[in-house]
């Protein structure tokens, strides 16, 4: 059987800030063609990419429908959850979930479910959603109404990892991946091992160790700031070249998008396991992250400048 490793990012577009990828991994909005296309250029390196704008809003087809003509065949979306499934008190109402926000969710992602290029959906939780009886009893609810796709759950709370059990329990009757991530650890912060918990798909999320800007940050996206060192990601490459005997699909998702970093990171782990990127890279990304030299092709410096 086929078992395949899917390496990406969490998101392609950081058009502004002082993190954005413009003259990094893309060129200066100045220096662009008019047919530029951020994600065709992405895609043309990279197999999968995780999507965040559906947290935000609920996805719409006419929009998903784009993304997948704009990407080659074998290409796939993991999709987050509209942030109402995970996080209500961020959403504007903050109504119950309804039958029409789960069928909105689900029509906005057809177009990637038709043309085979949806992978999981993240259900990512806050740190602050602690194991209780209802919270199990809501986690079970939404598994069994997305039970036709392939689900990730992320936990942040150790409540969660005191209870590993039963959870693992719940996950594997949903068949839903529990999803591993890297990111700093706090008194709080949920305890996990790096091994899947299912044999047909894993699904795995780095955020970096900023752990000094983890909850005090000027802008939100100095939280991300952050490059792992190659020792710093040799266990988690060995993690998942361990996996691979076992599981069919693994789904690596790299958060630490400042100044993309994130690009620099996944591009790294594809060389440690033996999966280098066969598209050249922009000169400017490589030159701002050394480690990049030797293990990926370089673009002519004029793509960028």
């Amino acid at each position: 059987m086929e078992r395949t490793l899917r390496i990406g990012t969490s998101g392609w577009s950081y058009p502004s800030g002082r993190g954005t990828w413009n003259g990094i991994f893309y060129p200066e909005p100045a220096a662009r063609d008019s047919g530029f296309d951020e994600l065709q250029f992405y895609a043309e390196r990279f197999d999968t990419v995780e999507v965040n704008s559906t947290f935000y809003g609920q996805p719409r087809r006419n929009v998903s429908l784009a993304w997948a003509k704009r990407t080659p065949p074998g290409f796939e979306f993991a999709v987050k959850l509209y942030q109402k499934f995970t996080h209500p008190r961020l959403t504007r109402d903050r109504t119950p979930v309804t039958r029409e926000d789960v069928e909105a969710f689900k029509g906005g992602i057809e177009p990637l479910a038709a043309a085979a290029k949806l992978g999981p959906l993240l259900a990512q939780f806050p740190a602050s959603f602690k194991h209780s009886p209802e919270a199990v009893e809501y986690l079970g609810w939404l598994l069994q109404t997305f039970g036709e796709y392939q689900v990730a759950v992320e936990l942040r709370h150790r409540s969660w990892s005191d209870q590993a059990p039963l959870i693992h329990a719940l996950l594997e009757e949903r068949h839903a991946a529990w999803t591993q991530i890297d990111e700093p650890k706090f008194r709080l912060s949920i305890r996990q091992n790096s091994r899947p918990n299912l044999q047909s798909f894993a699904y795995m999320r780095l955020h970096g160790r900023n752990a000094a800007q983890w909850w005090q940050h000027d802008r939100s996206e100095d939280r991300y700031n952050y490059l792992y060192t190659e020792d710093e990601l040799r266990p988690i490459a060995d993690a998942l070249a361990d996996a691979r005997a076992i599981v069919r699909k693994q789904y690596v998702y790299l958060n630490n998008h400042f100044a993309a970093q994130s690009v620099a990171d996944a591009a790294v782990l594809r060389h440690m396991l033996d999966e280098p990127l066969e598209a050249p890279l922009p000169a400017e990304l490589v030159d701002r992250y050394p480690m990049l030299e030797g293990r990926v092709a370089t673009l002519p410096p004029s793509r960028l400048l």
